[in-house]
Order: structure tokens, then C-alpha cells, then sequence
């Protein structure tokens, strides 16, 4: 019996210390030197990549989109349309499961896709202005005619063959944060106008924000709107 209980005070005893050993390893040094590491080699990406005004007041993180709109007339009206700020550049349409209450510039507070096919309200295999409204089709044609109403001005006219795939369709995360070049580059006219700046200026701006491919062949190459906005807020205030 005493050799059985001798027995089973040293197994409790070795688990015991075992659990303290494994808990200072596990729960307190691995964590403070991987958070070390971080902090260290690779600060900006541990903190969220947060990306800040000149000010210094966060705005917001390079990894998720957020939307540029006006201020609703009747904020308590849920069902009034939002309508951009052409001052800025317009990210891709974000068609989310839900709203975010807790900063309206963020246009979702879950992440999804709608799952629809790519051919989701077309006529005879092709989208067009006869497709049912609440479609992928539908939702496609419509921001197809405000991107070619939005980014034409007096001395420049965008093109049906202009706007690109992502100026009118929402990514898989519905939060992606990047457009294409393509889509950065009809803005650039209507950008320059609302804020009174050179066209020159505007596409440079376009083009120092401008990310190639990842490690030259993953990928393709992407402009962050929120840097690019924060660095049009810069430009338009100097």
C-alpha cells in the first residue's frame, strides 16, 4: 500500500514539474521571443501594418480595403445608396455580408464572397443592362456605367474597353485592399481635377505607389489605395 502511494506522489510530482517547466517554456519564453523577434526585425508587420496621417493618428492598415464615401444626408437612413468621394481613389466594390458601426469607413464586418457564378444573371451568356436586378450580372453592368461616369471629365473620356475587371467586381475576401494599376490609372484625371493638382503629378503618385509582382513572378502587380490616399492627402495639403 505505502509503496503504492510512494509511487503515485512521484508521478504527481514529476507531471507537477513538468507542468511548471513546459508553462514557463511554452507560456512565457517562447511567446516573448517570438514577440521579440518581431518587434525587432519586422515591427511595422507584428503592430498590424498600420499606416498613419502626418498627424500620426492611425487610419487604418494596409491589409484591409476600407471605402471612400460621402457623408449619408439622413445617416438613420439604411437604405440611401452610398455615394464616393471623387476626391479620392476609389477602391474595389466591396459587396460584404454585413456593416461595420464602429468605423463607417470600413465597408464590411465580416469577410465572404457571394458565391455567385460568373455568368449569374446573364442573357444568352453575356451581361447586359436586361439582367436581373440583385444578379452578379446586374451588380457588374451597373458599376461598369458609374466608373465610366465617375472617371470621365472635360478633357478626358473613359472607355467601356478601359475599366478593368476589379473596378466591378468585389474580391474573394470582399476586404482586399489593393486595385490594379489599370483601375489606379483611369482615376488619375478625375483625382487631379477635384483636388486642383496637375495630371503629371497624379500619375506619378500612381506610379511611386505602384508594387510589381512578388519576387517577380507571384502575383501581379497592385497599388495599395489607403497609402495611395494617404499620400494624396499629403500632396493635396502641401
Amino acid at each position: 500500500m505505502n509503496s503504492s502511494v510512494s509511487s503515485t506522489a512521484r508521478l504527481l510530482g514529476a507531471g507537477l514539474r513538468a507542468l511548471l517547466v513546459l508553462t514557463v517554456i511554452c507560456g512565457v519564453l517562447y511567446p516573448l521571443a517570438v514577440t521579440g523577434i518581431a518587434q525587432a526585425l519586422f515591427s511595422d508587420k507584428a503592430n498590424g501594418s498600420e499606416i498613419k496621417d502626418g498627424s500620426g493618428r492611425v487610419v487604418g492598415s494596409s491589409l484591409i480595403g476600407q471605402s471612400y464615401n460621402l457623408p449619408k444626408n439622413d445617416p438613420d437612413d439604411d437604405e440611401e445608396a452610398a455615394r464616393p468621394d471623387l476626391r479620392w481613389f476609389q477602391p474595389r466594390p466591396s459587396n460584404g455580408l454585413g456593416s461595420n458601426s464602429v468605423n463607417t469607413r470600413y465597408a464590411l464586418i465580416l469577410s465572404g464572397a457571394t458565391n455567385r457564378s460568373a455568368d449569374n444573371g446573364a442573357v444568352d451568356g453575356r451581361c447586359t443592362k436586361d439582367a436581373e436586378e440583385g444578379t452578379l450580372c446586374a451588380q457588374v453592368v451597373a458599376a461598369k456605367e458609374a466608373v465610366i461616369a465617375d472617371n470621365s471629365t472635360a478633357g478626358y473620356t473613359v472607355g467601356p474597353e478601359d475599366v478593368p475587371a476589379d473596378a466591378v467586381t468585389s474580391s474573394g475576401s470582399g476586404l482586399d485592399p489593393d486595385i490594379s494599376p489599370a483601375y489606379a490609372g483611369i482615376q488619375v484625371h478625375r483625382v487631379a481635377e477635384q483636388n486642383g493638382l496637375d495630371v503629371k503629378q497624379v500619375e506619378k503618385l500612381v506610379a511611386d505607389h505602384t508594387r510589381g509582382r512578388a519576387l517577380g513572378f507571384m502575383g501581379e502587380p497592385r497599388v495599395n489605395v489607403l497609402e495611395l490616399n494617404s499620400a494624396l492627402r499629403a500632396l493635396a495639403t502641401s
